[in-house]
């Protein structure tokens, strides 16, 4: 077969798919049958397993010895990178705490991870945002780089944002409306890396768009957090955490973690979480809301009639009125 490209030239009387055809050879031609390429290969002997006795006369170990010796057996320089799915994964990112120590017990890494994505997910927006993300923003301001928010349902609150460290000089607020619009704006700010962190609220992404978005994110120093419905749960997602959401009567906070680097999380969290500007004022009564509750539906189902200040007193006054009766005719 020649070397040099063949010149093909098209002819008005033919088609060219009809030139193509009297030109290039046929495929089939080309190329030699499968049965040669068959007949060229070596035999290959089949030998079957060694048997135990026979393993064991080789001075070959056994799997069960193998398993247990495999940790062991590294040097320390591998056994320390290397990472089985059972454990948390440690010491592969920078990482920030969460402010809740029950929950930095659970990630890997202990906090939230930098430079990587971390997908929150809540039946309502606007509820627990900055409860959950808040404690950990203050840390990262110091440093004088500001947070990002994108498309927040809500105005930020400044004055409780202030009981969390942040101030309105470390803050920068994109309002974007259009979906399309948040996700140009969160990818440009994570490319050029000049974020504290990021906080993104998408409740209408494809997953092509956040396997883009994720990428962006490793070349970011601050976390990203990524705020989706409730819905999104059982939908694909390249974000390494994911977490489900949900607030409690007593100031407290119910965290799912559905998907992180390490064994499957069970049990659900319980975060006792009050804002700053309450944590001040409420009572210790007022701190647990479900006891009230539960002593109102108490009194409410005993066995007889409910109490009544003004019940009681007519009771009390019908008792003065009997025994004045009787010590009169007595």
């Amino acid at each position: 077969m020649s070397a040099h490209p063949v010149e093909v030239i098209l002819s008005p009387t033919f088609s060219p798919t009809k030139q193509l055809e009297l030109i290039l050879p046929p495929i089939e031609a080309a190329r030699p049958p499968c049965t040669t390429v068959l007949a060229m290969a070596a035999p290959v002997d089949e030998e079957a397993p060694p048997s135990l006795s026979e393993a064991s006369d080789r001075g070959l170990a056994s799997p069960a010895q193998n398993a247990a010796s495999s940790g062991s057996e590294l040097p320390p320089e591998l056994a320390d990178s290397v990472w089985r799915a059972a454990e948390l994964g440690r010491g592969r990112a920078e990482f920030v705490g969460t402010g809740f120590p029950a929950l930095d017990a659970e990630l890997p890494d202990g906090g939230w991870p930098c430079g990587s994505m971390i997908e929150i997910l809540q039946s309502q927006p606007s509820l627990l945002e900055w409860r959950m993300v808040g404690p950990s923003l203050a840390p990262l301001v110091k440093g004088g780089r500001s947070v990002v928010i994108i498309g927040p349902p809500k105005p930020p609150y400044l004055p409780g944002l202030r009981h969390l460290g942040l101030t309105e000089d470390c803050l920068v607020w994109i309002k974007a409306d259009k979906p399309s619009d948040r996700l140009w704006s969160a990818e440009l700010l994570l490319r050029a890396n000049v974020a504290a962190a990021v906080l993104a609220w998408l409740p209408h992404c494809l997953p092509g768009q956040l396997r883009r978005l994720q990428v962006a994110t490793q070349g970011c120093e601050g976390p990203v957090f990524v705020f989706r419905p409730l819905d999104a749960r059982y939908d694909a997602s390249p974000a390494p955490l994911r977490l489900v959401a949900s607030q409690l009567i007593d100031w407290q906070l119910k965290v799912e973690i559905i998907k992180r680097r390490g064994p499957t999380h069970e049990t659900p969290l319980l975060l006792d979480s009050i804002p700053g500007g309450l944590n001040h004022v409420l009572t210790p009564r007022m701190r647990r809301p479900s006891l009230i509750i539960r002593t109102k539906e108490a009194r409410r189902h005993a066995v007889g009639r409910p109490h009544n200040p003004a019940h009681a007193a007519a009771a009390r006054l019908t008792e003065e009125v009997l025994a004045r009766a009787a010590a009169s005719h007595g």
